[in-house]
């Protein structure tokens, strides 16, 4: 008999309950996968159920998705929407707003129509509800991932407390062109960040679908919409596949992996063929590559505008969409009036149709719809979770943050509270904009102009006197263009001259300590269809800058604007320049608390500023020549450079100042020379030399130095916002594994390259902290 120690009883002991513990976990597993498969099976056997009942015309009429038009509760069921609805020729309405009308078109859908199938209700709910955020371009400009993703989570509170059940966004479309109106609605030119904010706006808006307040995104645009020729809407997209893969598609494809419900085709064409009858697009790359199982809705009548694109008639184009695999048709009714005759002609099958609708349904079983078909339609949540104190609070403490400080020569800013001081701009008194573009659900008048901001966080501690100035530009016509959707500036109403308007603004600069103009552009001067081939300040407005710096005193400007624009005079003559594009409901308050100083902006730019619009494209990310212009240079004969200007943005990717100055130290790394799945950690220690408290985001960027394709000089792969109190230090680390070093090379295969890289740390793409790295496989 062999005799076990005290030692070997423990281990015996230790390893049964290890066992015992596998056994439970394992367990736990299997019933949990066990249970996730039987969710499916159930909801797949429900639609199969279903869709076994249904009429080859109801299949079909759920791929319908028109506008609501205008209609009162009371009159919905006789409505042409709510005769189409009892038919079973609707899946879902957009642009409908409050929940009587909702629920009332929904009892038409579930209590009238033959198979009771509820409908989804959409809405452009792009940067919030009756909350408004800032733009998303100047949400991007936060770089703080909790704050995007409590925006989103909030916009889905209130839009499902009036009823939506599914918002078109979050829009993450890379753009390198400013002259596009739409980059407003995106995140700038970088994929990498671009990526991340995708990841966070989904994951705001959709959570699990299990509550009443998560709501179906839909991200957009699918595909390259932001990269349109010559900055115009909707234009022609031309590019290869290796551009695709590495800069455009990272976005969209963080969506997928992140969830995502439904997915938008773009207007433009994709290697000749437009997105909405793209099959590669659509299916190979969407949905076979990236495993995406959601459904595939068009953009407003983006099936029929592919008759203009010259790929046939309406029946031609339905069909071409459907089978590249697009599963609802907004607006256009192509589906709702081709496809059965299609089928009839064998130029399409049923099982497309079939599993188009069985798209359609999953969705619907997703939200809860099938089981509550008024999950959405809480009157009472309505009456208490919109707009409320809390929401209003973080609007607005989210919009500060936001602002990106550009110039603050001498430390104009932050303002006394005892000046006396003179407000003037066409913007100043204009509450109506403040929301920005894309801002369907919010009360216009109800925002927060920067004059009732202003007075509001004064009181009666200094003296505050307002003139309009000017307006907003010197064209009638063009401003009539620039001020649609109710967010007019009034300029009829004003019937002064222009001279009289300005003589008023002098008047009051002369008598005031400090002058703060409230000027750029107005909020729908961006946005769908506002392409600029002029990115100045409008040159009226710079008029009465220059008149107003030759009154001797500090001069402000708080620029408002949806897209980089063309600062060089500004940068010159301008103190203090505050870029607070549009902030949102709670846009004025914002603006005082930074203006004053209880907020100390932390806000980098998304998209870099050009000198000049001959410059545009202009990014940082961009590949080399083969004959670079040296570092330091202006020019150099046959360079790659310009004779005018040189090649540097006026404000870099990642540029913003604020109150305090942060001091980087020498980058450290943990090693020089790596072997295959080794992890390097880069270091870098930041501190806050001034004399306030200040967030700083701290920025890593690599280069491969070589590679089987050409590299860009630097590429943006990972990022800190870190908070730090005046005088005080922090080691910021950074953990680089080969995952950063990965890209597609020229056959699309995704993977890294052993070879020698840099390694940069900064608080904006140019200013930069550099090691180099020799990493093996």
């Amino acid at each position: 008999m062999i005799k076990k120690n005290k030692n070997s009883r423990t281990w015996c002991k230790t390893v049964s309950m290890l066992l015992v513990l596998i056994t439970v976990v394992t367990a736990g597993a299997l019933a949990q996968a066990g249970t996730a498969k039987s969710g499916n099976d159930r909801m797949h056997a429900f639609i199969n159920t279903l869709m076994s009942k249904m009429t080859l015309e109801e299949k079909i009429g759920q791929l319908n998705l028109p506008s609501a038009g205008e209609f009162t509760t009371g009159t919905a069921t006789n409505s042409d929407i709510g005769k189409n609805v009892k038919e079973g020729r609707v899946g879902g309405l957009f642009n409908i707003k409050g929940v009587e009308k909702i629920k009332a078109i929904q009892k038409v859908a579930v209590e009238e129509s033959r198979m009771k199938i509820p409908m989804l209700f959409g809405m452009d709910v792009i940067h919030g509800y009756e909350t408004t955020f800032p733009i998303p371009l100047g949400l991007s400009c936060t770089w703080n991932m909790k704050s995007i993703e409590q925006s989103a989570r909030i916009a889905a509170t209130e839009a499902s407390a009036d009823g939506i059940s599914w918002t078109f966004s979050p829009m993450v479309d890379i753009s390198r062109d400013p002259r596009w109106g739409r980059v407003s609605e995106g995140n700038g030119e970088d994929p990498y960040l671009g990526a991340q904010i995708a990841k966070a706006m989904v994951t705001g808006y959709q959570g699990d679908y299990s509550k009443n307040t998560n709501i179906m995104a839909c991200v957009k645009h699918y595909a390259l919409y932001g990269a349109g020729e010559a900055g115009r809407d909707y234009n022609t997209v031309d590019m290869s596949h290796l551009r695709m893969y590495n800069e455009y598609f990272p976005p969209y494809k963080a969506a997928v992996d992140a969830g995502v419900g439904s997915v938008m085709a773009s207007f433009n064409v994709v290697d000749g063929i437009p997105a909405t009858g793209n099959r590669w697009l659509l299916t190979d790359v969407l949905r076979k590559q990236w495993g995406f199982n959601g459904f595939v809705v068009t953009d407003y009548t983006g099936i029929n505008e592919m008759i203009d694109h010259g790929m046939g008639d309406l029946q031609a184009v339905s069909a071409l969409a459907l089978k590249a695999g697009v599963d609802m048709d907004m607006v256009g009714e192509g589906f709702l009036k081709t496809l059965k005759k299609s089928l009839e002609e064998k130029k399409i099958t049923l099982a497309e149709i079939n599993m188009a609708c069985r798209n359609v349904l999953v969705a619907k079983y997703k939200l809860g719809l099938f089981s509550d078909p008024y999950k959405y339609c809480n009157e009472q949540r309505a009456k208490t979770e919109i707009y409320t104190p809390e929401h209003r609070n973080i609007a607005r403490q989210i919009a500060a943050e936001s602002f990106v400080l550009l110039k603050n020569e001498g430390n104009v800013l932050p303002l006394k509270r005892t000046a006396k001081i003179a407000l003037v701009g066409p913007l100043a008194d204009a509450a109506n904009n403040m929301a920005g573009t894309w801002s369907v659900a919010t009360v216009q008048d109800r925002s927060i102009s920067v004059l009732a901001g202003l007075k509001a966080a004064m009181g009666n501690k200094a003296e505050l006197r307002y003139a309009k100035g000017c307006n907003l530009t010197g064209d009638a016509d063009l401003e009539e263009r620039a001020t649609m959707f109710g967010k007019t500036l009034n300029r009829e109403r004003d019937t002064r001259t222009p001279e009289t308007m300005k003589e008023e603004a002098l008047r009051l600069a002369k008598e005031s300590d400090v002058i703060v103009a409230a000027m750029g552009e107005s909020a729908e001067f961006s946005g769908e269809s506002s392409s600029r081939t002029d990115l100045n300040i409008p040159h009226i407005q710079q008029d009465l800058l220059k008149a107003l710096l030759k009154t001797g005193k500090p001069v402000i400007l708080v620029l408002f604007t949806g897209r980089p624009l063309t600062l060089n005079w500004e940068q010159k003559n301008m103190p203090a320049i505050l870029n607070v594009w549009f902030g949102g409901s709670e846009a004025g308050a914002a603006i005082a608390d930074v203006l004053l100083g209880d907020v100390n902006p932390s806000g980098k730019l998304t998209m870099s500023f050009p000198q000049n619009v001959g410059q545009i494209p202009l990014y940082y990310a961009h590949l080399n020549t083969g004959r670079p212009l040296p570092e330091g240079k202006w020019f150099q004969k046959f360079r790659s450079n310009y004779l005018d200007v040189s090649n540097d943005p006026l404000y870099p990717f990642g540029y913003g100042i604020g109150y305090s100055a942060f001091t980087y130290s020498d980058l450290k790394l943990s090693n020089k020379s790596l072997k295959g799945n080794q992890t390097l950690k880069a270091t870098v220690t930041i501190t806050n030399s001034g004399t306030y408290d200040g967030a700083e985001v701290v920025q890593l960027y690599i280069r491969d130095l070589v590679g089987s394709v050409s590299r860009p000089v630097k590429e943006l792969k990972g990022f800190q916002k870190i908070w730090l109190k005046a005088g005080e230090s922090k080691t910021v680390a950074f953990d680089i594994t080969t995952g950063d070093l990965k890209f597609y090379n020229s056959q699309l295969q995704y993977n890294w390259e052993p070879g020698a890289f840099e390694i940069m740390i900064g608080g904006n793409s140019r200013d930069v902290k550099k090691e180099q790295v020799n990493w093996e496989k």
